[in-house]
């Protein structure tokens, strides 16, 4: 299967100025991203889509390729992944290039275990599915089956839709949460407009140095996780 990666990495940022050329340790935040790409066995080419000319300068350095600079119109707040992918892939058709899967990899989870993606690419390939996310599991006090929501008269009933709670803790399904590190996701799929598709798979990541970077506590937390891993 002929894997892209794309690291979608624009210029601007409100919780963090400059966060994805930001040093964290000895390195740009984006570094991190590039080089666990660059490590995976099962990907065959890895781009930067960025608006922004010194991380486009950063990610040549590491040995992504950035073979565009994105459109202002896809490097807003409101700019939605699914639209920064499908640019790429257009504009790598254009090139004469083509790919079965894009794999998005997003800067802002810089710690991932080594192996972690090419694990991810097995288990989607191996499950045939649409797609793939890495995941986080949901602490039980937040389980879905523990959630309510309320209704127009001001009652709570269960977000699952039960009648009744589930009352012990080891009788609740498991549940996760995207952790925002891995996506994989059929070029097929991709053109219908969904990352998603009707199946999705999951591999569960480590939890013990995942940090999704979006405002500056976010960033001394990772500060610290990278202290640790050395």
């Amino acid at each position: 299967m002929n894997i892209l990666a794309i690291i979608p990495a624009r210029g601007g940022s409100k919780g963090i100025p400059g966060k994805n050329s930001k040093l964290l340790g000895t390195k740009p935040l984006i570094a991190y991203t590039i080089e666990a790409a660059q490590a995976c066995k099962l990907i065959q080419t890895t781009i930067v889509s960025t608006d922004d000319v010194v991380l486009a300068a950063i990610a040549k350095q590491y040995g992504a390729e950035v073979p565009f600079l994105r459109p202002a119109s896809l490097a807003t707040d409101n700019a939605r992944s699914i639209d920064v992918v499908l640019h790429a892939l257009e504009v790598l058709s254009s090139q004469g290039r083509s790919f079965d899967a894009v794999c998005l990899l997003q800067p802002t989870t810089p710690f991932r275990a080594e192996g972690f993606i090419d694990q991810c690419i097995t288990a989607f390939i191996s499950h045939q599915s649409d797609s793939l996310v890495s995941v986080q599991p949901v602490p039980h006090e937040y389980n879905p089956h523990w959630t309510f929501e309320p209704d127009a008269s001001g009652h709570l009933h269960i977000a699952t839709g039960e009648e009744s709670i589930i009352s012990r803790r080891q009788d609740l399904p498991k549940a996760y949460i995207r952790d925002g590190s891995v996506y994989l996701t059929k070029v097929s799929v991709l053109k219908s407009h969904s990352l998603f598709g009707k199946t999705v798979a999951y591999v569960e990541s480590d939890s013990s140095d995942y940090v999704n970077i979006d405002t500056p506590e976010d960033w001394t937390l990772a500060e610290t996780l990278l202290s640790r891993r050395r």
